[in-house]
């Protein structure tokens, strides 16, 4: 810097000056203090902290100007460094954004700019030497800028991968968690629960013995999961006239219809604890009783019965489709479980279940038809009248088994004028039998099993065959309808939760202090091979790095031309300076520049291969040229004006 001119003399009041550094500084750093202890309590921390930001920058830039007030003479650098290092309080520590950092340290360096020019530009006698060292200024603050202003890019984008990597981490594991339950939900939905646990069970037992990974022959399971049960009653039931139904429709509308009304018995039996074993065409069967044992299983599946008949009923009122609902039911012992080695199949087995097909198949359209062993278990609940069966099913008349009917309650409780009353339908001549009986079906609303299966009329094309265009192999297409809408939004619920717990808990007080895997002032790992590897971590960014401090050596060179006299060995040292600084630029980056290029670069294959070094997995390299551009800069930072200061005092 220039001497002589602008060099302050000894303040002749030097008792006011130490007043003033004495009140500001004990101010300033009361005002710190309490800041400290205000942003330790977190309700605060939150609501206030942007505020306590702007407190901390004003104070640093009003001791600023105190400082430069109260010193004496004003000089043409008074107080640069100082403000210089607001702008990297700014950058670096205050927790601002970028948009608000760069207008803070921007209203701090024109401020003083402009103070100091207003203030000087009156009081000096010569004005250019004025200029240059004001210019001088300004490089130094656009300098300071740039580098804080990079620093500060770096450091968003570190926390954002930071904390895109954390949500990633901690969206992973929810995903698998939400995948696992749709799994089991799925496999829930072909196996009971008790059946479903014991082979999950066992097929993870057998990934984890001494025989994974090998070559297994091709039956995948090899347990029989069969199990016997005592007490329970099996239902069959059969929609009679569905046959003379199916002519009438295209096979999707046959689907769709048969999905609203199997939706319908699902629920009804849901509600009388029944557990439907399986679906055979237009015959529908369940058992209650399974897997644990109920004291009143006769009257569940009979209870099931006369509702599934009473909503064929409904159905058949309203639409004038000619169908009705014949349902047998039985009680005995069954063998259930899952057989099959490719594929997995539950199912029951036994005489019992033998016997109640048949009595569904010697029943009557409209009533349940029970056998002598149900009536026994129903203990009085219901009254019978003969049933018959015999005559009406060959198995029955040979195993002389004694059926009877099920008169229901309903019915015997409604007045014959109630019976004949003609109920609201839905009006024939203008559609089909089906199409009215989906209809109707579709206004009960029933949770259906396969309610994201493609509308009727998308299934379908005018010629009544099913439309497979858009789907490979005639498979039909599903969509995600509300269903699927809730499970994702119940999803993405869960893992925002997560992640804001988890993220809270990462940002907690002292959660550093927390690691046991770091030292917690040199921040190595303890574990040496885990540092090697992560100083072994690739650096894309380090030729960057290298540009950013060789853009602060240009600015240092700019200054002292400005403001020092320009010498030979001012230029010399500059230039090998600058020689050194590009070579070691180019080193960084011939990699980049020569990728792809071929010719007279051929020959310089070295030039890439040492950059690739550099970049990727040579870390003592990274920091032998980050301290030799560190040192050259610094170097060059004062090695002129010392020079120039010992020749001014020799003078």
């Amino acid at each position: 810097m220039q001497t002589g001119k602008y060099c302050k003399p000894v303040c002749p009041d030097c008792e006011c000056d130490h007043l003033t550094f004495l009140i500001t500084v004990p101010a300033a750093l009361f005002l710190f203090l309490s800041i400290f202890i205000l942003v330790c309590i977190e309700s605060v921390f939150k609501r206030m902290l942007r505020l306590f930001s702007l407190l901390i920058w004003a104070c640093l830039v009003t001791m600023g100007y105190l400082f430069m007030f109260s010193g004496g003479i004003l000089s043409p650098w008074d107080q640069v460094s100082f403000f210089l290092f607001i702008v990297f309080v700014v950058y670096t520590m205050l927790p601002f954004s970028m948009r608000g950092a760069i207008i803070a340290s921007a209203i701090t360096c024109f401020s003083h700019t402009v103070t100091l020019s207003i203030c000087l530009s009156s009081t000096v006698t010569e004005l250019e030497p004025l200029v240059w060292q004001i210019l001088a200024n300004v490089i130094i603050f656009s300098c300071g800028n740039l580098a804080g202003a990079y620093h500060k890019h770096l450091m968003d984008l570190a926390l954002k991968q930071t904390y895109q990597d954390t949500c990633n981490c901690i969206k992973s594991p929810i995903k698998l968690e939400f995948e696992k339950h749709q799994q089991e939900r799925l496999l829930l939905s072909l196996l009971p629960a008790h059946i479903a646990r014991v082979m999950k069970a066992e097929i993870i037992q057998r990934l984890q013995g001494p025989n994974f990974g090998r070559t297994e022959s091709t039956n995948n399971f090899h347990n029989l999961y069969v199990q016997r049960h005592t007490n329970v009653s099996i239902l069959y039931a059969d929609i009679v006239g569905f046959t003379r139904l199916a002519s009438d429709c295209s096979p999707g509308e046959l689907v769709h219809m048969l999905n609203e009304l199997f939706g319908k018995f699902d629920q009804i039996a849901k509600e009388n604890e029944c557990m439907r074993i399986k679906i055979l065409g237009d015959c529908y069967y369940c058992v209650s009783g399974l897997p644990e044992s109920l004291p009143h299983h006769a009257r569940n599946c009979v209870k099931m019965g006369l509702d599934m008949c009473e909503a064929i009923k409904k159905v058949r009122d309203a639409t004038r489709v000619d169908i009705n609902m014949r349902v047998g039911v039985h009680s005995g012992n069954v063998l259930c479980g899952v057989i099959g080695l490719r594929k997995w199949q539950y199912d029951v087995w036994s005489h019992d279940v033998t016997l109640a097909n048949h009595m569904e198949a010697g029943g009557v359209p409209g009533r349940v038809h029970i056998s002598s062993v149900t009536l026994e278990h129903l203990k009085g609940s219901y009254k019978v009248e003969p049933g018959d069966g015999q005559s009406r099913d060959s198995y029955l008349k040979e195993h002389g088994v004694v059926t009877y009917l099920v008169i229901n309650p309903k019915t015997e409780r409604h007045s014959p004028l109630l019976a004949v009353r003609s109920r609201p339908s839905l009006d024939g001549g203008k559609m089909r039998a089906s199409v009215r009986m989906t209809r109707y079906l579709e206004s009960w609303g029933a949770a259906k099993p396969f309610a994201n299966l493609h509308h009727r009329d998308s299934m379908t094309t005018d010629n009544g065959k099913i439309n497979t265009t858009d789907v490979p192999m005639g498979q039909y297409h599903f969509q995600r309808r509300e269903r699927s809408k809730s499970q994702r939004r119940r999803f993405e619920e869960e893992l925002n939760e997560r992640m804001i717990r988890t993220i809270d808990g990462i940002n907690s007080q002292k959660q550093w202090l927390k690691s046991e895997d770091i030292q917690r002032i040199s921040l190595f790992f303890h574990n040496k091979a885990l540092e090697k590897e992560y100083r072994s971590t690739t650096l894309p960014a380090f030729k960057y790095y290298i540009t950013c401090a060789c853009l602060i050596f240009c600015c240092i060179f700019i200054v002292q031309v400005l403001v020092l006299p320009k010498t030979a060995v001012l230029g010399i040292s500059f230039g090998l300076a600058f020689l050194l600084l590009a070579l070691i630029l180019l080193l960084c980056f011939a990699g980049h520049i020569l990728q792809g290029r071929k010719g007279s670069f051929c020959s310089l294959t070295w030039f890439p291969t040492s950059s690739r070094i550099i970049v990727t997995n040579n870390p003592w390299l990274r920091l032998v040229l980050t301290m030799t551009t560190t040192a050259l800069i610094l170097v060059m930072a004062v090695f002129n004006m010392v020079r120039i200061m010992a020749s001014n005092v020799s003078y």
